[in-house]
C-alpha cells in the first residue's frame, strides 16, 4: 500500500518542541512523506531536519491576534498542500480549525495530537480567550476519530468531557543508553530544566534553599518569570546557592542534566492542564539517571507508584520541598539507579512510537 503524505501543522516556531520532531521523525523513517507548518511567532532559529518543514511568516504585533492569523494563513496553505492523499495531523486546539474545515472539505482523515488542555491553562484562566478556546473544544473534539494526548489523565478528561477515547501517546524522550559513571559533585547540584513560568514551583525551590547546604540549585531554561526569580534570589541573598544558566538546545541540555544530582518536577495546581500534566522534564531526568523530587500530582505519584525515581514532596513550604531534596540527596543518586534503568526502559519514546503509527495507520486505511 502506498505511503500517504501527512501534513502537520502547530502555532510553533518548531525550533524547541519535541513532541513535534519525535513525532514527524518516526512517521518519516516509517515512509510516510511529512509537510510540517510552523510560524515564525518569537524566531525561526536555523534548524535542519530530514523532512520538509516551513514557516508561516506572521506580522501580529500580539498573540491574540497572531492566533487569529496563523489560523487564517494555516488554512489557506492546506487548501493549496492538501488532496485526496492526505492526513491532516494538528497540533493543539490552536491550530485545529483550519485543519478540521479542510478534513471536512476534501473528506480526509485527521489525526487531533492534544498536548495539553488547551482551554485550561493557566495564562488564559479567567480571560475572554478562554471562552473561545472552551467553544471550539467544544465543538471539535467530539468529531475527532483519530485522536492523541500526552498523558492518561489527560485522556481520562477528555473522555470525561467530550466523549472521546484518546490514544496515549506520552512525549517521552528516545531511550539512552546509560553509560556514564556516576560523578560525587560538591556541592550537589539540584536541577530545574524547563519554561520559567508561574506554577512550577521554582520560586518556591528557590526559598527552600535557605534551608539546605552545600546544594546549589540551577535553572536551566527561559521564561516570563526569569527576572522575577532573580530579583528574588538578590532580595533574599542566595546568590551564592542559585545560578540561572541559560536555555540550552535539546542536545545539549542532556549533558546538563547528566550531571545533576537531583531534577525537579514540583508543578502547582495551575489549572487542570497542569494539574493532569506529565512534564517533559520528568521523563529527561529519567532516561539521564537522576532522581527528582516531585510533587503529588496525578501521573507524578502514579510514575512515582510504579519506580522509586525520587520523592514526592509533602506541600509547597519551602521547608517541605528542602527535606524532600535532602533525602534524595542523603540517599544517593547510585541508589536509584536500578529503578531509574527500569523507569528508563518503560518510558521511551521507542515505546510510545509504536501506539503513533498504530493510529496513523488506522487513519490511513480509514478511506
Amino acid at each position: 500500500m502506498q505511503r500517504k503524505k501527512i501534513i502537520t501543522s502547530a502555532f510553533s516556531n518548531l525550533y524547541t518542541d519535541q513532541r513535534i520532531e519525535k513525532v514527524c521523525r518516526t512517521l518519516h523513517e516509517n515512509g510516510y512523506e511529512i509537510d510540517l507548518i510552523g510560524n515564525d511567532w518569537n524566531g525561526a532559529e536555523e534548524m535542519s531536519r530530514p523532512y520538509s518543514f516551513s514557516r508561516i511568516k506572521l506580522i501580529s504585533k500580539s498573540l491574540k491576534t497572531a492566533y487569529f492569523e496563523f489560523n487564517w494563513k494555516l488554512y489557506h496553505e492546506l487548501k493549496k498542500r492538501a488532496d485526496e492523499n492526505t492526513i491532516l495531523h494538528a497540533n493543539d486546539v490552536d491550530a485545529l480549525l483550519p485543519n478540521y474545515l479542510i478534513a471536512k472539505k476534501l473528506n480526509i482523515p485527521l489525526v487531533f495530537d492534544s498536548h495539553e488542555i488547551f482551554s485550561e491553562m493557566p495564562a488564559i484562566q479567567g480571560k475572554m480567550s478562554q471562552k473561545l478556546w472552551r467553544y471550539l473544544e467544544k465543538k471539535l473534539i467530539p468529531d475527532m476519530k483519530f485522536m492523541i494526548t500526552a498523558s492518561g489523565s489527560y485522556a481520562k478528561w477528555f473522555k470525561k468531557n467530550y466523549h472521546v477515547d484518546p490514544i496515549v501517546i506520552q512525549n517521552a524522550p528516545r531511550r539512552f543508553e546509560f553509560d556514564h559513571e556516576i560523578q560525587e559533585n560538591n556541592p550537589k547540584i539540584l536541577l530545574y530544566q524547563g519554561a520559567i513560568n508561574p506554577f512550577r514551583g521554582i520560586d518556591k525551590a528557590i526559598l527552600a534553599m535557605k534551608h539546605l547546604d552545600n546544594v546549589i540549585f540551577k535553572i536551566a531554561g527561559f521564561g516570563p518569570k526569569k527576572e522575577e526569580y532573580q530579583e528574588l534570589v538578590i532580595q533574599e541573598n542566595l546568590q551564592d546557592k542559585v545560578q540561572f544558566i541559560g536555555k540550552f538546545k535539546p542536545e545539549n541540555l542532556r549533558d546538563i542534566t547528566i550531571a545533576a544530582d537531583c531534577g525537579m518536577s514540583i508543578e502547582e495546581n495551575g489549572g487542570e492542564s497542569y494539574f493532569y500534566s506529565l512534564p517533559n522534564k520528568v521523563l529527561d531526568c529519567i532516561q539521564a539517571r537522576v532522581p527528582l523530587i516531585l510533587s503529588g500530582l496525578p501521573e507524578l505519584q502514579h510514575i512515582k507508584d510504579q519506580f522509586d525515581v525520587g520523592e514526592i514532596i509533602k506541600d509547597h513550604e519551602p521547608e517541605s520541598i528542602a527535606a524532600a531534596i535532602q533525602k534524595v540527596l542523603d540517599k544517593g543518586r547510585i541508589n536509584y539507579q536500578s529503578e531509574l534503568e527500569k523507569a528508563a526502559n518503560t518510558l521511551c519514546w521507542e515505546n510510545e512510537e509504536v501506539k503513533l503509527l498504530q493510529v496513523f495507520e488506522q487513519a490511513a486505511m480509514s478511506f
